[in-house]
Formats: C-alpha cells, sequence, structure tokens
C-alpha cells in the first residue's frame, strides 16, 4: 500500500528528532522520499509544503500517540482498533482508515522490538517535541481525539488514563486536561462541571471564567490550519463545551 495520500508531505514538525525518527521507520521509502525533495523546493512550493507538513504532522503525531494509548495495558483489544477504523474513517476518510491501520500495525511491531521501557522513553521525547513544535491548541485537540479513542471500549482502563495525563503534562497541557476531554459528550451535571475543569461548589464567576477559557483554548479557527475535516471535529468539540457550560448556566438559573 503507498502510504502518503492521507499523510503526504513532511516538513517542520516531522522533520529531525524522535518525531521524525519514528516516521522514517513507519513510513520508508516514502519519508525519505519526501524529505529529499523538500531539499530542491522553490519559496512558493515551500510555503504549500510547509502548511502540509504541518497538517500531516499532527495527523502522524495521532497515529503514534493512539498506538501508545491503544496498547498503554499491554494489550490491542480489537474493540479499540475497530473504534480507530471508524474514527478515522468519519473523521479523515476511507483511505484515512486502511492508511492508519497500517501505520499502527508498524508502530505496534517498533514497540515489539524496542521494547517497553525504550518505547515509553520515546513516547516522553516525542511529547517534549511536540511541546516545542506544535501550538498549545494543536495539541489539546490531539488530546481531545485520543480521549476518543481511549472510551471506544466503554471504559477508560487505569493505565490509559495514566497515559493520558502523562501525555499531557509532557506536552506542556495542564494536567486536567484530559479529565476535561474525557467528560465531553456526557449528559449529567458532574460531567458538564469535569469538561470545564471545575467544582460544583465553584462561583458562578468561576463558571464564567472557565467557560470563557475553554472556549478560547477551543475555539476552531484555531485548528483551521490543520484541514476541514480536523476543523469539524474541533467544532463538535466546541458544541460539547457550550452544551456542558448550558448544562451548569440551567442548573444554577443563570444567564
Amino acid at each position: 500500500m503507498a502510504l502518503g495520500k492521507w499523510i503526504g508531505g513532511f516538513l517542520g514538525l516531522l522533520h529531525g528528532g524522535p518525531l521524525g525518527a519514528l516516521a522514517g521507520f513507519a513510513l520508508g521509502a516514502l519519508f525519505d522520499s519526501m524529505t529529499e525533495r523538500a531539499q530542491s523546493f522553490t519559496i512558493e512550493e515551500e510555503r504549500t509544503y510547509q502548511s502540509q507538513g504541518e497538517r500531516n504532522g499532527f495527523l502522524f503525531s495521532l497515529m503514534v500517540l493512539s498506538a501508545h494509548i491503544i496498547h498503554a495495558d499491554g494489550k490491542i483489544m480489537h474493540s479499540e482498533m475497530e473504534f480507530v477504523r471508524r474514527f478515522l474513517r468519519a473523521n479523515f476518510s476511507s483511505q484515512a482508515e486502511s492508511e492508519g491501520q497500517e501505520i499502527l500495525l508498524r508502530l505496534f511491531e517498533e514497540k515489539k522490538q524496542m521494547g517497553a521501557e525504550r518505547w515509553n522513553a520515546q513516547m516522553r521525547a516525542i511529547c517534549q517535541q511536540l511541546r516545542v513544535v506544535m501550538p498549545a491548541e494543536q495539541r489539546i485537540q490531539l488530546i481531545a481525539f485520543l480521549c476518543e479513542i481511549a472510551k471506544a471500549d466503554g471504559s477508560i482502563a487505569t493505565e490509559e488514563r495514566n497515559a493520558l495525563q502523562q501525555i499531557c503534562i509532557q506536552m506542556g497541557l495542564e494536567g486536567g486536561t484530559a479529565e476535561q476531554m474525557m467528560g465531553l459528550g456526557g449528559a449529567t451535571l458532574e460531567e458538564a462541571y469535569q469538561v470545564l475543569g471545575i467544582s460544583p461548589n465553584a462561583t458562578d464567576d468561576e463558571v464564567r471564567r472557565a467557560y470563557k477559557k475553554m472556549a478560547l483554548e477551543n475555539h476552531p479557527d484555531r485548528v483551521a490550519i490543520l484541514g476541514d475535516d480536523i476543523k469539524a471535529a474541533a467544532e463538535r468539540k466546541f458544541q460539547k463545551i457550550g452544551e456542558a457550560k448550558d448544562r451548569i448556566f440551567k442548573a444554577r438559573g443563570m444567564k
């Protein structure tokens, strides 16, 4: 299968560092050819390719961190893999579904070859790389996607939860970001407070400030450069944040 129509150009955050090294393994000759081609670009071509590279770097980072979360408990569950296939198809394309699965299988093989200790060290290095090269709003969107995957089988294993929290911290996000994203789509008032990252004992002003902060950090326009599909996913996330706010406002009689 020719990996590259979904994830094709590799400049920006995939050019060097631990993420680039892993891309070289998972994508093989494609990564090498794209990197070599970039060396002869005109200025106009490079600008276009850099934009593609930012999107593709995000998508490949999603695959790497998804592999880490799926296998966090030492098992590769059929339900989780099936969810990832559906997730990629729904959010991106049918081609993303097949190519994404092949990338995941290659990453699982790489983890097996490396051993858990070396793999975990590499994940820490990759998260630190993303902290430097990826804007915070894109990192938050990554966490939102990862939380959807972790919830695929109806529950989140302790190992998965811990891995998500570690990814947040290592990427320079607030430790509670993963818990907030895990509460998205919930139907209870408790989950609504979880989404805003506040206690039910918070004052009305604290509720308003928490929502304003979430709205600013998660506005879909902040990830528009990554493509219409990712922006659409961010819009669904933004709507769920608004629903959590509305639930709290209604319960408190706030306007």
